[in-house]
C-alpha cells in the first residue's frame, strides 16, 4: 500500500471537515442581542458544538437547550446540551424537542429565539402529530432508512407526521424573532429540508409525504395513515403570518467542504475536479465515478492527470443484505468492483459526521490492491457487496477511516485520485 496517496487522501478529508466546523465559523453569522430574552435552542449533529460557539461569542448565561447525537455533546456554560438516538428516534430526543417547544412559547416581539439546525435534526426532534406514537415515528423511520428513499423524500414524511418539524416551531416561537443558523447536508441547501426544516415554510403537502410510502412500497402503521389522512397533518406554508419574520443564515454547506478538500488536493500536486453534491445509489453514483477515473486514467479526459475527482452529497443503500455498511463503504467497495484493481487510482469516501451509517468508522480508503489483498484473506469484494458488507471488507483491510465524531455534518465526502 502506497503511504504517500492514502495520506493525501487522510489531510483531503481532515480538511474538508475542518473547513465546516462550527466553533470556526459560528461567531460571523450571529445576530444582534436583543432588547428582550435570547433562548438558544437546536438539534443535529452539530448541535453541540454550534451552541459552544455561540457562548464563545456572546457572555453572560444563556437560556437554552440544544439535543444531538449520543456520543456528540460537548460541555457547555448554561445552554443544556441533551443527547438522543439518530437514526431512529428514541424517548430521550423526544423528551427533548417537548421542552424545546416549551421553551419558545409565551415569547414577545422583543424576544429573540437561534435555533441552531444541522444534518441529523430529523430524528432527533422527535416530537410525533396528536395521535401518533414515537414508536409509530420509529417504524416509518427504520422503513425509510431501508428504502432508498433520498433526504427530502424522508424529510417530507417527518415534517408531516411532527409537531415541531416543518415550520411548527417557528410557529410555536411567535410572535418573537427567529434566527436560524444552518449548517446543511443536504444537496442544494435547501433550508425547508435541512432537518426537516423546524422554523422554516414547508412547501411540499401531505400528498407529497403519501406519495413517498407509495413510490418505496412502504406500508403505513394505521395511525400514520389514519394522521396522514388528515388536514390537521399539514406543516405551515410559505405566507404563514407566523413565520413571515423568520430569517435563516447558512454557515456551512458541503460545497465550502469541497472547496477545502481541493485546495489540499492541489496543493498535493493534483489537478482538482469538483463533481458537486451527488444523489442517488451508492452503488450506482460508484460506477460513474469508476467511468470517470477510468476516461482520465486511460484517455486524459475530461483533464489530464494527475487527477483529484471530488464530490459530496448524500447517497443512499437500498439494504438487501445483512452486512455491516455505511453508504460510504459501500460507495468505495461498488467503486473497487468497478476499478477491478486498476492501477494508479485511490481513493476515500467519509461522512463529514464522523460515522458513516450506524458504524463506528467515517468511512474508508481504496487502493488499487484491496482487492488482491481481500482475496488473500480469503474475502470476496462482488459477494460482500452483495451482502451489503463494505465495513466488513475494509475492515478487514485495515483501511477504515476513524475519526469519532466531528460534530458537524455536510454529508459524504469523496475523493479519488487517478495518478
Amino acid at each position: 500500500m502506497s503511504q504517500t496517496e492514502t495520506e493525501i487522501l487522510r489531510q483531503i478529508f481532515a480538511a474538508a471537515v475542518a473547513a465546516v466546523d462550527p466553533l470556526k465559523i459560528l461567531a460571523p453569522h450571529l445576530p444582534a442581542r436583543p432588547q428582550g430574552r435570547v433562548v438558544v435552542v437546536g438539534a443535529g449533529k452539530a448541535a453541540a458544538s454550534m451552541a459552544k460557539a455561540v457562548e464563545a461569542a456572546w457572555s453572560g448565561n444563556i437560556d437554552g437547550l440544544v439535543v444531538t447525537r449520543y456520543q456528540h455533546g460537548l460541555p457547555c456554560r448554561s445552554i443544556e446540551v441533551v443527547e438522543a438516538s439518530h437514526p431512529v428516534p428514541d424517548a430521550q430526543g423526544q423528551q427533548a424537542a417537548r421542552r424545546i417547544l416549551e421553551k419558545v412559547q409565551g415569547l414577545t416581539a422583543d424576544d429573540l429565539v437561534l435555533c441552531l439546525v444541522s444534518g441529523g435534526a430529523s430524528a432527533l426532534l422527535a416530537v410525533p402529530g396528536d395521535g401518533l406514537g414515537l414508536a409509530d415515528k420509529q417504524a416509518v423511520n427504520k422503513a425509510l432508512l431501508k428504502s432508498g428513499a433520498n433526504i427530502a423524500e424522508m424529510n417530507c414524511v417527518r415534517k408531516h407526521l411532527s409537531a415541531i418539524k416543518g415550520g411548527r416551531l417557528a410557529a410555536a416561537a411567535h410572535p418573537a424573532k427567529v434566527v436560524t443558523l444552518l449548517i446543511s447536508d443536504v444537496p442544494g441547501d435547501d433550508p425547508s429540508v435541512i432537518g426537516s426544516g423546524p422554523t422554516v415554510a414547508d412547501p411540499s403537502t401531505r400528498e407529497d409525504a403519501i406519495a413517498v410510502f407509495a413510490k418505496y412500497g412502504i406500508e403505513m402503521p394505521p395511525a400514520v395513515k389514519a394522521y396522514l389522512d388528515s388536514p390537521a397533518c399539514e406543516t405551515p406554508k410559505p405566507g404563514d403570518p407566523r413565520l413571515v419574520g423568520c430569517e435563516t443564515r447558512m454557515l456551512g454547506t458541503p460545497q465550502d467542504a469541497l472547496v477545502a478538500a481541493a485546495k489540499v488536493a492541489e496543493a498535493a500536486g493534483y489537478r482538482p475536479l469538483i463533481l458537486g453534491d451527488l444523489e442517488g445509489e451508492a452503488r450506482d453514483v460508484a460506477l460513474v465515478h469508476a467511468g470517470i477515473a477510468r476516461q482520465i486514467a486511460k484517455h486524459g479526459q475530461p483533464a489530464p492527470k494527475p487527477v483529484a475527482l471530488i464530490s459530496g452529497g448524500e447517497t443512499t443503500v437500498t439494504v438487501r443484505g445483512k452486512g455491516r455498511g455505511g453508504r460510504n463503504a459501500e460507495f468505495l467497495l461498488a467503486l473497487a468492483v468497478a476499478l477491478n484493481g486498476h492501477p494508479g487510482i485511490f481513493a476515500a469516501a467519509g461522512d463529514s459526521d464522523g460515522i458513516d451509517g450506524t458504524e463506528d468508522n467515517a468511512g474508508a480508503l481504496l487502493t488499487p490492491d484491496s482487492i488482491a489483498r481481500a482475496a488473500d484473506k480469503g474475502l470476496s469484494a462482488k459477494a460482500m457487496l452483495a451482502n451489503n458488507d463494505g465495513y466488513g471488507f475494509f475492515s478487514a483491510l485495515g483501511d477504515l477511516i476513524v475519526t469519532g465524531p466531528t460534530r458537524t455534518n455536510v454529508n459524504d465526502i469523496r475523493v479519488i485520485l487517478i495518478k
